[in-house]
């Protein structure tokens, strides 16, 4: 999935929905986004981050 894609899907959504992130402990809220540049030809890459907030 591209960013493109990415945003067509969330356009989607209820504007007011909590986004969460699946692991391997269950799942997180989203904390960030970084941006991974790349050369070489190869595509940068967006990284979704979950919130490392203690609950």
């Amino acid at each position: 999935m591209n960013v493109g894609q990415l945003m067509e899907k969330l356009r989607a959504l209820p504007p007011d929905a909590t986004v969460l992130i699946e692991g391997d402990e269950g799942y997180s809220p989203l904390g960030g986004i970084d941006v991974q540049h790349n050369d070489n030809g190869l595509p940068d890459e967006v990284i979704l981050q979950p919130d490392m907030t203690p609950d």
